[in-house]
């Protein structure tokens, strides 16, 4: 009897159960049409879950997290929950499954159709081809660090920048790994004229590089790599970087390829489990009006189904599907593109479906 591959959607807050809609009836096609033996279940999370059980992120949502082959996860936020206790902000249920399941490895590809160079805010000739991936540390840092917390009269506040060698070196080595299947040229960013931390991470990262010799190592400074993301972001292959800059560079990436909406990400552990997800986050002045784009929801399935299932034939499927979409014009209603062309939510999650051979 085949194993069966059990895929855990959280749909979470905003525009997050709109774009996993789509994504799901994507895997429900490819499931018929390559027997991939994929079971799908669903459980809250961020705001929602607070809503209903007074927990972002629930003991059965963590359970089932834990249990799930894989994860997909929609959006968390929004305004209604900015003033609520801190440690029970949807956001905290991210930081949650991350710490639980060991999540260290971030990936996000920032890759540029080509039928969209005119939806980037930089000249089309500054992103054509772009094809870069930003590989961040996602466990540690200053977002994990202790101590961390504010004053007793609530006058200051202070968080902790930490990093030990293991979980430079094991972030570096998955960095590497990822240059040797593209380019082999890889960029460490960090803030070491400044921080004793990033003093440690480009020793690491340096002392790593000898058992790579196949990759070109390079090293900068994180405010030089904004600049020269938005400069000439084709000068990169792969970057590799900790918690804090990866979040923003990461931002960065998204807007040069015309829309945050075309952006999937992966979350990895050792054993490559993975919590996919768009990195558009809930945008609240946009749901429920089937404006949102699906397509870098869809885009993280193609991504699951290649890292965590090795089902290359598949997840190559849904990429050639969007971008055959993308060359007959039609656009969801964040990118450039004709009025007549544009597709809502659903219609564009149609039109993929349509496309998967």
């Amino acid at each position: 009897m085949n194993k069966k591959n059990n895929i855990l959607i959280l749909p979470g807050d905003g525009i997050g159960p709109e774009v996993c809609d789509e994504a799901i009836k994507v895997l429900k096609h490819l499931n018929d049409i390559y027997k991939l033996d994929i079971v799908i279940e669903e459980s809250a999370v961020g705001g929602s879950a607070y809503e209903e059980f007074g927990n972002p992120l629930p003991e059965d949502t963590l359970k089932a997290a834990k249990e799930a082959d894989a994860i997909l996860l929609g959006a968390v936020g929004g305004p209604q929950w900015d003033d609520i206790d801190y440690e029970l902000r949807p956001e905290r249920a991210l930081l949650g499954l991350r710490a639980e399941l060991d999540l260290f490895a971030n990936l996000r590809p920032a890759i540029l159709s080509k039928y969209l160079s005119d939806s980037s805010s930089l000249k089309p000739e500054k992103v054509q081809d772009l094809n870069l991936l930003i590989v961040r540390e996602l466990t540690g840092g200053i977002y994990f660090g202790e101590p961390r917390g504010r004053s007793k009269s609530g006058d200051s506040a202070f968080n902790t920048m930490i990093y030990s060698k293991n979980e430079i070196a094991r972030i570096g080595r998955i960095a590497f790994e990822a240059a040797q299947k593209r380019n082999k040229n890889l960029c460490s960013v960090d803030k070491a004229n400044v921080l004793e931390v990033s003093v440690l991470w480009r020793e690491v990262i340096s002392e790593l590089s000898e058992e790579y010799p196949d990759v070109e190592l390079s090293h900068m400074l994180v405010d030089n790599a904004a600049m020269q993301l938005v400069r000439d972001p084709k000068q990169f292959d792969v970057i590799v970087t900790g918690n804090l800059f990866g979040d923003i560079l990461s931002d960065i990436a998204a807007m040069l390829t015309g829309s945050i909406g075309m952006l999937p990400s992966a979350s990895l552990n050792s054993d490559n489990k993975g919590m996919y997800e768009p990195v558009h986050g809930s945008a609240p002045d946009i749901t429920g009006k089937e404006l949102a784009n699906p397509i870098a929801a869809i885009l993280s399935v193609a991504m699951m189904l290649k890292y965590s299932f090795n089902m290359n034939e598949a997840s190559s499927a849904i990429e050639k599907s969007i971008q055959e979409v993308l060359s007959e014009g039609y656009r969801t209603y964040d990118l450039e593109g004709s009025k007549e062309n544009k597709l809502s939510t659903s219609e564009m999650g149609n039109k993929i479906i349509e496309k998967i051979k």
